[in-house]
């Protein structure tokens, strides 16, 4: 009952804490204070939640459940594993970061701080209810539910095709969630047909799926496939996230590109795969395929960006197809690699996004032909650009690596054609990350950004540089504070990811098992 209570804490403080912000429109400091504060309570939180949780114990932990809609067997249920934890960690961690990271940030005309930090604490409630809910029903809900707040501060507070772009993002995600629902109502069905009783209790879902018939999977696989498929995201159905990350606010692209297109491949792991193991083996090499060309395509195209923000977004889209190639491997390694992944991904390409929106905020564009040498005036903030960028490439000894080499060492007994062609994109990773940092950070000083060439502009080299300078600044104490845990986390998760796989392995091996498969044994066969 205590861990029930304190999940069902950490799902309702920051929504409490939204709904008070939402109130202090006139005081917009008292706002972000309180805002933050908020957001740091519910880290903590999160921290006895990890703390609280026994690895060794069973598999959904801290528990509750209470009686909704009988008449259609809803219950409000929550509960963690491994993987669902290590998410709302991660949620825990990077609201703090963007609250800080947009303490400054100038808003459109008419948009107050308590508008747009109620939103992120709402947001927030959202996101950890999509990770704990342990009844579909209330998935659903809370899945489409914080598609709300995410518009609203896309299409409020972005920038100059905000309006385009959030219901870009609005459109695609519904139209998922409308077709996940007609196979949520058949998962009902279907567990009626099975036990007498219809019920969206998972756990329950779980121990009938073996005796559902492989074509009634296959259809209700595809509706939640598709839904998950287009919030990963997943090429072809990828074309939001671009849009979407380059006119959202910095902060507010963190928390997009680095936990709301999570619940996609959490989707894949607790609902596709164990709700429906024979179609997720069926499929499975339909996936792996488009996986595959999500990471190539994603990188030829981050390698061909003039646009930072649309650079960083289009980096995920490569990065994601290593996480749906790990899932649908069907290894314990690729699965483990795959969920310590999603974290990595979330503070790496976090840390790059918010680099990305330091720079922005110095020289007011997002041209990367636009800047150039910016390292000479800002040698720390051109520090903090390469190792971002080095950690979004999976350089040994960042967090990233550990992951990425789980993914492919975990895939390669089981899919050797689709690893080979996969670690071609590590090649591209490469070429666009440090194509972009060479462009913008190092060389002579360049660019209208950083020379604010135009009318007025300086024609004496040493004026020119003196006033780039003032331009360009190097990182402040609150920039520095904001990016410290990121470079923690880079840094320790690089070295020593032991404690997150420790939480994550009973969940993968698990995974494993409700799918039906076991690991290859190299020399004899495997299953």
């Amino acid at each position: 009952m205590a861990g029930g209570l304190l999940l069902l804490t950490l799902l309702l403080a920051p929504l409490v804490g939204g709904l008070v912000v939402a109130t202090m429109r006139a005081a917009p400091g008292a706002a972000k204070a309180t805002a933050l504060l908020f957001a740091l309570a519910e880290l903590v939180l999160a921290g006895f939640a990890w703390f609280a949780f026994d690895p060794g114990a069973g598999r959904l932990q801290l528990g509750l459940s209470v009686e909704w809609i009988p008449a259609f067997g809803a219950r409000f249920a929550l509960g963690v594993d491994g993987i669902a934890l290590v998410m709302i960690a991660l949620v825990g961690v990077l609201v703090p970061i963007v609250m800080g990271a947009s303490w400054e940030e100038k808003l459109p005309e008419g948009r107050t701080a308590a508008g747009f930090y109620s939103l992120l604490l709402i947001t927030e409630s959202m996101l950890v209810g999509v990770f704990a809910a342990t009844d579909v029903f209330l998935f659903y809900l809370f899945f489409e539910v914080m598609l709300v707040p995410m518009y609203f501060l896309i299409g409020r507070f972005g920038g100059p095709r905000r309006q385009y772009a959030a219901v870009k993002f609005f459109l695609y995600s519904l139209f998922g969630g409308l077709v996940m629902l007609a196979s949520v109502v058949g998962v009902f069905v279907v567990s009626s047909e099975q036990l007498g009783q219809g019920t969206f209790d998972w756990a329950t879902l779980v121990t009938i799926a073996d005796d559902v018939p492989e074509s009634t999977q296959m259809w209700l696989f595809l509706g939640f496939f598709l839904a998950f498929a287009i919030k990963a995201p997943l090429v072809p159905l990828h074309t939001w996230l671009p849009d979407a990350g380059a006119e959202a606010p910095v902060g507010v692209g963190v928390l997009l590109v680095g936990v709301l297109d999570k619940v996609g491949t959490f989707g894949f792991l607790r609902y596709c795969l164990p709700l429906f193991p024979d179609a997720s083996r069926r499929l499975a090499p339909l996936v792996l395929a488009l996986a595959v060309v999500g990471i190539i395509y994603g990188a030829l195209l981050a390698v061909g960006q003039s646009d930072l923000k649309r650079f960083v977004a289009y980096t995920s889209v490569a990065h994601f197809g290593f996480i749906a190639l790990g899932i649908f491997a069907f290894s314990t390694q690729a699965h483990a690699g795959a969920v310590l992944y999603m974290i990595n991904h979330g503070i790496s390409t976090g840390m790059l996004f918010l680099v990305v929106g330091m720079v922005m905020a110095r020289g007011g564009s997002r041209l990367i032909a636009d800047y150039g040498g910016v390292a000479t005036l800002a040698p720390v903030l051109g520090g903090m650009f390469l190792l971002a960028g080095l950690s979004s490439l999976a350089l040994p000894g960042t967090n990233s690596f550990v992951s990425e080499f789980l993914v492919l060492v975990g895939s390669f007994p089981r899919q050797p054609v689709f690893t080979i062609v996969a670690t071609c994109g590590i090649i591209l990773a490469a070429l666009y990350v440090l194509w972009v940092y060479q462009r913008v950070m190092t060389g002579p000083l360049r660019g209208a950004a950083v020379l604010a060439d135009g009318p007025g502009a300086a024609t004496d080299p040493d004026t020119a540089r003196g006033r780039a300078a003032a331009r360009f600044p190097d990182l402040s104490v609150r920039e520095v504070a904001v990016l410290a845990p990121l470079v923690a986390l880079i840094l320790v998760l690089g070295f020593y990811p032991q404690p997150v796989l420790d939480v994550i392995n009973p969940s993968v091996t698990a995974t494993l098992s409700e799918v039906g498969m076991t690991d290859p044994v190299t020399g004899s066969g495997g299953n």
